[in-house]
């Protein structure tokens, strides 16, 4: 599926819009999917992850009607740097799994049911890509931050805990729309986290491949050059993210 062009809301299901920001990147592919959500008939929506302090972008955001609460999947500030400016502009709370990104509301916990907007969105704790991000499971659509993006992998900080939490996306129904925080959503979210983990797996054995060939102390930049060697190298440094969280990982036994 394609995005539409910058700035414009796209309605991706009953209940579900995003408003894509024009931050595209390596990091960010296209840019930042900012999801906007509300039962049929709720005048009322949900924000989640309104971008960067972008002046362009985050007033787009407060024409979407009433805002009932802002929604944090993680820390990053592609995710959450506008959210202080759009909670001031429509008087809405904001919420997160960190304590330190809300604002007029306590955060979150892995298994809450928040109910705004005329839904029930479902907290799921996913960490790996960072130590606080989330899904949001919404009926039969789950917003995935940064744990699935919309095309390639994502950059981690914890593997072990990154392999946990996509395993527990492989147990939830088959069906679910996937909803990422970066690229076109996707169908079947059970498949594509099983997509991942069969990916990560693959990474590891080559990771051993290369340690077996550098030697165990080898750094996870010399790691990179082998088993990323046919990858443009504009990804190298966020790989590098991802071999040192695997060679941790592997190091822990």
């Amino acid at each position: 599926m394609s995005h539409p062009a910058y700035g414009v809301r796209r309605e991706v299901s009953p209940s579900a819009a995003v408003v894509l920001e024009n931050n595209p990147s390596t990091m960010t592919l296209d840019g930042t999917n900012t999801w906007v959500l509300r039962a049929p008939g709720s005048a009322e929506c949900v924000i989640v992850d309104p971008g960067y302090q972008d002046l362009d972008h985050l007033p787009l955001l407060t024409e979407q009607g009433p805002v009932a609460m802002i929604l944090l999947t993680h820390h990053h500030p592609d995710h959450t740097e506008g959210a202080p400016w759009l909670a001031e502009r429509v008087q809405a709370p904001v919420r997160a799994l960190d304590a330190a990104l809300c604002r007029d509301a306590d955060p979150f916990a892995d298994g809450d049911v928040i109910s705004a907007a005329g839904l029930d969105i479902e907290v799921l704790h996913t960490p790996g890509h960072t130590g606080d991000s989330v899904c949001l499971r919404v009926g039969d659509q789950v917003l995935t931050g940064d744990t699935i993006l919309g095309r390639g992998t994502t950059v981690l900080t914890d593997l072990g805990s990154y392999l946990d939490s996509l395993r527990r996306l492989v147990d939830l129904p088959s069906g679910l729309l996937t909803l990422p925080g970066h690229g076109p959503e996707m169908a079947d979210l059970r498949v594509i986290a099983q997509e991942y983990l069969d990916h990560r797996e693959q990474r590891l054995d080559q990771v051993r491949a290369a340690l077996d060939k550098l030697g165990a102390d080898a750094t996870a930049r010399q790691v990179v050059e082998v088993v990323y060697a046919d990858v443009d190298r504009a990804l190298w440094a966020p790989a590098e993210h991802s071999v040192k969280a695997q060679l941790e990982y592997l190091r822990r036994g």
